[in-house]
């Protein structure tokens, strides 16, 4: 046994030991500029009551689609393996926690045995008067270890671990961001094409009333062959329109259904129905680039990986040092019976004080920390570059954003200067000032004006999703992985 000022200095060297080796994190610096290049255009400041960013999607005032992304957020696959992953992450955590600390164990074990007196020893046991062939064991110890950190390594590899895991509770973060956006977004698609389609159908019924006319006056020599064909072409055009958006219809619900963890085909009959497309909430506190930093759950996932692989060069740097570690049995044993086994001759116990010190294997450990020094410089970069990604991707969304919705201003215009056109000429044919072509001409071209203003609808509100994605929206600030960053 090792004496106990020995044990007691051993504990207070490892409790106060210096800092651990290797470099200390610091969270680099990211050259972002001030604000947003689309930023003003795109703000729009209101004073109405709207949903935070960590539900922007109620923004939107759709029940149906709050239902959906509530829904997926809780039953989603992609989500549930992020959530294993974190779970993963965390007893990682707890196992590096667990090497810093003492390790003990109990061990006990009985057994029984016949000698055999045909050996060397059994001849001589057996020439003894009265020997006894079978013989018993019995032994129950209490043992255990402790390696000093005396350098750090295995705090370093806590340091490592910890980070991996508020990397991994960063990335289910990501994705429930990414989740609750792939299912606004689908949603919109799912009504847009559903409004695309009954503006189609309207088309292609005024095609056939107006090949229908145009055809009566072919048989009465008032038109020509020519004209008949047009409207042929004209009706096939609109009916081929058709069975493309309800192929791209049956994609959207069945993209759904998967997002939402079950069989395609489970929703549709929720689904059906063309109801109005929501209109996105005006957003008006986009913040600025550097807000990225701390709201983009991908941006935390590479600073913590950053952190990591640093974490990571101390501990390889700590194996150019020797390693302390401290063991202890105590216990009984006996070989004659188990009634003894706890008595003060059966008592054994044991002290052990290792040294284990790669001394001759410096060139393995240069390369090790070469090698963790590698992967901090591809986490170094991998993160500036994710930074510079996410700037483009607001940059890019808010621009669509911000076009989109100038779009749709214009061609509402258009629709409404048509419906007014359209009027006219039907009340231009109720007096016999026109005849009925020119008012399903009409009709053909607010029609048409109608289903690319349907199309410029979904899309601004589409980009509103994409901005609100862009900027991290769908965050908790409690959530883990997202604290370390304030």
């Amino acid at each position: 046994m090792l004496p106990k000022h020995t044990l007691a200095a051993l504990a207070a060297i490892s409790l106060f030991a210096g800092c651990a080796v290797g470099p200390d994190y610091v969270r680099p610096d990211v050259s972002l500029p001030a604000q947003f290049q689309g930023q003003a255009a795109a703000e729009r400041p209101s004073r109405e009551a709207s949903a935070g960013m960590a539900t922007w999607w109620n923004g939107f005032d759709d029940p149906q689609m709050s239902r959906l992304v509530d829904r997926a957020l809780a039953q989603n696959l992609d989500l549930a393996q992020a959530s294993a992953r974190v779970t993963q992450a965390r007893a990682g955590l707890g196992a590096a926690g667990a090497a810093l600390l003492p390790s003990g164990n109990v061990s006990g074990q009985a057994s029984r045995a016949y000698q055999s007196v045909e050996t060397p020893l059994g001849q001589i046991l057996n020439s003894r008067p009265g020997f006894d062939r079978y013989g018993n064991a019995y032994e129950a110890d209490l043992g255990a270890s402790w390696e000093l950190d005396l350098f750090g390594g295995l705090r370093r590899e806590r340091e490592a671990a910890l980070a991996e895991y508020e990397s991994s509770a960063a990335g289910a973060t990501a994705a429930r961001l990414a989740v609750a956006a792939q299912v606004a977004d689908t949603y919109l698609v799912i009504r847009g094409l559903q409004a695309r389609l009954d503006v189609a159908r309207r088309q292609v019924q005024t095609e056939q009333e107006l090949l229908r006319i145009v055809g009566l006056l072919h048989s009465k020599g008032l038109a020509a062959e020519r004209q008949v064909r047009q409207a042929e072409g004209a009706l096939a055009q609109a009916r081929a329109s058709v069975p493309a958006m309800e192929a791209g219809l049956d994609v959207a619900m069945n993209a759904m259904d998967v997002l939402l963890g079950t069989p395609p085909g489970t929703h549709r009959t929720e689904l059906t129905g063309a109801q109005a497309i929501p209109a996105p909430p005006p957003i008006s506190a986009i913040g600025s680039p550097s807000d990225l930093l701390r709201r983009r759950p991908d941006l935390i996932v590479a600073e913590r990986r950053l952190a990591a692989s640093n974490a990571r060069i101390g501990a390889a740097v700590a194996e150019y040092f020797p390693k302390l570690s401290v063991s202890g049995l105590i216990g009984s044993a006996t070989s004659v019976s188990g009634s003894n086994l706890f008595t003060g001759g059966a008592t054994q116990a044991a002290g052990v004080l290792g040294l284990r010190w790669r001394l001759f294997d410096f060139g393995r450990i240069n390369a090790q920390i070469d090698q963790a020094k590698g992967q901090e410089a591809e986490m170094l970069a991998a993160y500036r570059l994710a930074a510079l990604r996410a700037t483009e991707d607001v940059e890019d969304a808010l621009s669509a954003l911000v076009k989109r919705e100038e779009q749709l201003a214009v061609l509402t215009q258009g629709v409404d200067a048509l419906a007014s056109a359209r009027a006219s000429s039907l009340a231009a044919y109720q007096r016999g000032v026109v005849s009925l072509i020119e008012v399903l001409q009409a009709d053909e071209r607010l029609l048409s004006a109608s289903d690319a203003q349907v199309q410029a609808r979904t899309d601004s509100a589409r980009a509103a999703v994409a901005t609100f994605r862009a900027l991290g929206g769908g965050w908790q600030p409690d959530e883990p992985g997202l604290t370390a960053m304030n």
